[in-house]
């Protein structure tokens, strides 16, 4: 097991390697740049400003660099906000994010398990039908469309929630909303499917042919069984909470990551675009590094690749 995880730890650094080359690539590719909106500005002046920046030097050179900077954890100091660093920039924004995220999550996973076992226990029946519509609609309607719809609903007409801002708990509650449906109508569905199909199975039959009480067969054999191929497909959708939405962010104003990363890319703002991206990449490769391990832990048939059984 300690070989694989060294072995996926390597095959993860190769990967953020490769983002970034990939991003710094891309953005320097699209045409302008970050203070090619100052057109008014001397030719000197704009001089100064790129030298500043090290942006007047060759793309590789510049790439070389900011790698440099990264190892000596120096991320840059973001255009948008010359007083600070990226770093102070994400650290005073990811606390709003991860506050939205981590709700999001229990709230998604909770009501989401719970729904699909309850759909999976009443096949056929007005519950599962409901759940599967639901499922099927949170699916389907993007988040900012929810949005919009709990600020008509709950902010316009009942006048029970403000419409957006942060500072206290009952901000908290429509952006959780929006931003956990989506997610909670994929864990749903997986917890129905996978329940159905382990309910079906010869050796829950077999405990049941044998008199095992229901609540212990449910335990011992339907919950573990379908938690396993439910692990590598929901685990990764935590970067996405806890990176936060664009969408959601924007709605509801909360001032989280989502927001600065939007006007990151609109600002061509290079530091704080590449420092997302890599932050992404590594919640997704540490996420599903996670999820590989866990496989093994909840199904002992599986054989990771280098371990020793």
């Amino acid at each position: 097991m300690a070989r694989y995880v060294l072995r996926r730890l390597a095959s993860l650094m190769l990967s953020l390697v490769v983002v970034s080359v990939i991003v710094f690539a891309l953005m320097h590719a699209a045409p302008g740049g970050p203070f090619s909106f100052e057109q008014q500005m001397p030719a000197y002046m704009m001089e100064n400003i790129l030298r500043k920046y090290g942006l007047d030097q060759p793309v590789y050179q510049q790439y070389i660099n900011w790698v440099w900077a990264m190892l000596h954890g120096d991320f840059g100091i973001p255009y948008q906000s010359p007083t600070e660093t990226v770093v102070g920039l994400v650290l005073r924004a990811w606390p709003v994010t991860l506050a939205v995220g981590a709700v999001s999550i229990a709230f998604a996973f909770g009501f989401g398990l719970l729904f699909g076992a309850l759909a999976a226990f009443k096949q056929n029946s007005w519950i599962d039908n409901l759940v599967t519509f639901g499922a099927t609609l949170g699916m389907a309607v993007p988040s900012y469309v929810i949005g919009f719809f709990l600020i008509v609903v709950f902010s316009i007409h009942l006048g029970w929630l403000p419409t957006g801002g942060w500072g206290e708990p009952k901000h908290l509650i429509m952006p959780v909303i929006a931003f956990s449906l989506g997610p909670m109508a994929i864990i749903a569905r997986m917890t129905r499917v996978n329940m159905l199909e382990t309910i079906s199975s010869e050796h829950v039959r077999l405990a049941r042919a044998r008199g095992i009480p229901t609540r212990l067969i449910v335990r011992r054999y339907v919950l573990k069984n379908a938690a396993i191929p439910m692990v590598t497909v929901l685990l990764p959708i935590i970067p996405d909470l806890l990176t936060g939405s664009i969408f959601v962010e924007a709605v509801f104003s909360v001032p989280g990551l989502g927001r600065f990363f939007t006007t990151s890319a609109l600002t061509r703002d290079y530091p704080m675009i590449m420092a997302m991206a890599m932050m992404i990449a590594l919640l997704w490769g540490i996420m599903f590094l996670i999820s590989d391990v866990l496989y093994a832990m909840i199904d002992p048939r599986v054989r990771l690749a280098g371990s020793s059984g």
